[in-house]
């Protein structure tokens, strides 16, 4: 429930280093490849050889995996590639000529070697540091590869199509996400998909003179089958089905009425959902490898948890609704760290933040709001801490910071009748909430930091399901009890508070759009951007 603190930024001469590393690690490789003579780009004549010829190709199909074949230099090192002709034979005096096509050669060699050093690196770990954005993402105990053995070994062996694959990321959403940009790069070339003329709220059942236009881009879309008869100038019942389906692919409220917000997303530039893709694929290439361990994660601007075990790769045994930070001010953390314990019925300890800015006030009108709402002051840290009267003198004490505030366990308590605790610098967890109702919203941002799960009691189930005596019923009576219970896990959760816009659904395998509500993609896109001066 506290804000999230700012995180600190990485060291310039840190940066620097980071960008300059594939650049030294090509350096190190190109001289271990001269003092050995071998050369695995060109051939003895000085012509690009097979694997030179994969590399380019690769290179050029860089977008396939939202990248950017610009940044690996892709147009410029085929075109150099195409220049290189075999000599006619050294010459016994070498001629200006014939030295300045092995010059070229071996230019060519060392370019090419950087640019694929460069690709499988922003492959395997994305091309932004996500520390620099303030996002706490740990990598784990994961070593970075030596993509410069690495290369020579699958060039030599000409397996480089091999070797790029193995870079990607392992999760079965990138491989989801990368075949929905192929298609979506499809739709955006396509003239026919123009824009749905929007005209003011559309019902079930009224005239509708753009009903074919609505119609092309609900099937190029996947919402309405490809058969479904054309409508007659009429915004009919199976237009209305795939506007539902639209609807909740986007965030929006699945009632079939088309109104402002329908009309601006039905009429989203499909190259902006192009670029939604691209950033989510670069996202994912920042997170730890998940087929080790089961983990919990939270796609922040979707409003949703799942939970995933690489014993079922593919599926979500845990799929429900979460409560995040409020975007103006009270933002819910990217990071990735692991739960450790859970707590039942536990108090609240109410942040500073929250005490000056709410609390205070609210008692300055109402003395008798911290009795109405099983709050009180106490001095102290920890459970036991000895509660004390809300007089003058303690009030100032806690306008100083010397007291504090606690919610009692109970019905009443914010954090609801279970906490899921994952130490980490932003104070943030997991946690119930009295506040059900708000789960039914489509936009659902309104906590001050932390992660309000929809269905607790399962949550606390799955992440103790290796202590077979801690059942559903005793979850459930350790939540209706009269004192906090504490419970450790016998290994540590992995939870990831990540933010994607862009992300096929395990429950139906359909792409889903969000809104960037904390405007991470757009920090993310001059990122990019900036990287490129």
């Amino acid at each position: 429930m506290t804000r999230a603190r700012a995180g600190s930024a990485v060291p310039a001469v840190l940066r620097q280093w980071l960008r300059a590393a594939p650049l030294l690690a090509c350096l190190l490789f190109a001289a271990a490849q001269a003092a050995s003579g071998a050369s695995v780009w060109l051939d003895a004549t000085d012509r690009p050889t097979q694997s030179a010829r994969d590399a380019l190709r690769l290179l050029a199909d860089a977008a396939a995996d939202g990248l950017d074949p610009r940044d690996y230099r892709a147009a410029d090192l085929a075109g150099r590639a195409a220049t290189l002709v075999a000599p006619a034979g050294a010459p016994a005096s070498p001629s200006p000529a014939f030295s300045s096509q092995a010059a070229a050669a071996r230019a060519f060699e060392g370019d090419l070697d950087a640019a694929m050093q460069r690709y499988l690196h922003d492959l395997r770990f994305g091309r932004v540091d996500p520390r620099a954005l303030g996002f706490r993402i740990a990598r784990g105990t994961e070593a970075s590869p030596d993509f410069a053995a690495l290369l020579h070994t699958a060039a030599a062996e000409q397996r480089l199509a091999q070797a790029v694959a193995g870079m990607r990321p392992r999760l079965p959403q990138y491989g989801r996400l990368r075949a929905a940009l192929a298609r979506y790069r499809a739709l955006a070339a396509d003239t026919t998909l123009g824009v749905v003329p929007a005209t003011a709220t559309l019902r079930p059942g009224a005239a509708y003179d753009g009903a074919a236009a609505l119609r092309r881009r609900l099937v190029a879309f996947g919402d309405l089958p490809a058969d479904t008869a054309p409508s007659a100038g009429r915004y009919d019942t199976a237009l209305v089905e795939g506007v539902r389906r639209f609807q909740s692919r986007h965030g929006l409220a699945a009632d079939g009425v088309i109104g402002r917000t329908t009309w601006a997303a039905l009429n989203v530039p499909i190259e902006q959902r192009v670029r939604q893709i691209q950033l989510a694929l670069e996202r994912l290439r920042w997170l730890p490898d998940p087929t080790a361990r089961p983990f919990v994660g939270i796609n922040i601007p979707m409003f949703r948890l799942w939970a995933w075990d690489p014993a079922t790769p593919g599926t979500a045994p845990i799929d429900m609704n979460v409560v995040v930070g409020r975007a103006l001010n009270t933002q819910t953390p990217v990071l990735g760290e692991e739960m450790r314990y859970l707590e039942f019925r536990p108090y609240w300890n109410v942040p500073r933040s929250i005490v000056r800015n709410e609390i205070l006030p609210k008692l300055a009108r109402d003395p008798a709001y911290l009795q109405r709402n099983d709050m009180e002051i106490v001095r102290g840290g920890g459970d036991d801490a000895r509660p004390v009267a809300a007089s003058g003198d303690n009030l100032e004490l806690l306008r100083q910071g010397a007291l504090r505030v606690r919610q009692r366990p109970g019905p009443k308590n914010s954090l609801g009748l279970v906490k899921f605790i994952f130490p980490n610098d932003a104070n943030v967890y997991l946690h119930g909430t009295p506040a059900t109702q708000l789960f039914g919203r489509t936009r659902r941002d309104f906590s001050h930091g932390c992660v309000r799960v929809e269905d607790p009691v399962t949550l606390a189930r799955w992440a103790l399901r290796d202590q077979p005596r801690w059942t559903r019923e005793r979850i459930e009576a350790a939540m209706a009890g009269s004192s906090p219970v504490r419970v450790d896990l016998l290994r540590p959760l992995p939870v990831i508070l990540f933010y994607v816009t862009a992300m096929v659904m395990p429950a139906d395998q359909s792409l889903h759009f969000a809104d960037d509500i904390y405007g991470h993609d757009a920090r993310l896109e001059r990122a990019l951007a900036s990287r490129r001066r």
